[in-house]
């Protein structure tokens, strides 16, 4: 809140101008990225509504997490991308580790 106004003529100013906040109780926000995991923890949560759009505000202590590929690559796999794009095995693989398990994608990418 701004210093020096009364939390209540805030809350009356806010209503008059279509804006209302909402407190949400949550223990852990998580924000998925490509790429990495945003933790935020012990946050405090606002929803806020300003003439129908919705918003968040967090707060709290924020841990970032990188991803990592979780999905195991069976061999089966592996041939199917070596034998369709007419690589090597080893190649077959490094193409669907980037393409984190999605043959179709794996198998594209080595032949285009």
């Amino acid at each position: 809140m701004m210093p020096n106004i009364n939390p209540r003529m805030m809350r009356q100013a806010m209503k008059r101008m279509g804006i209302q906040q909402r407190e949400i109780d949550a223990s852990e926000v998580i924000i998925r990225c490509s790429d990495k995991d945003i933790i935020v923890t012990n946050p405090q949560v606002s929803k806020v509504n300003m003439m129908g759009q919705e918003t968040f505000q967090i707060s709290g202590n924020i841990q970032e997490r990188e991803k990592q590929v979780s999905a195991e690559i069976s061999k089966d796999d592996i041939k199917m991308v070596a034998e369709q794009a007419e690589v090597s095995e080893k190649e077959a693989e490094e193409a669907l580790k980037e393409a984190e398990g999605d043959i179709a994608a794996a198998i594209l990418k080595l032949k285009g």
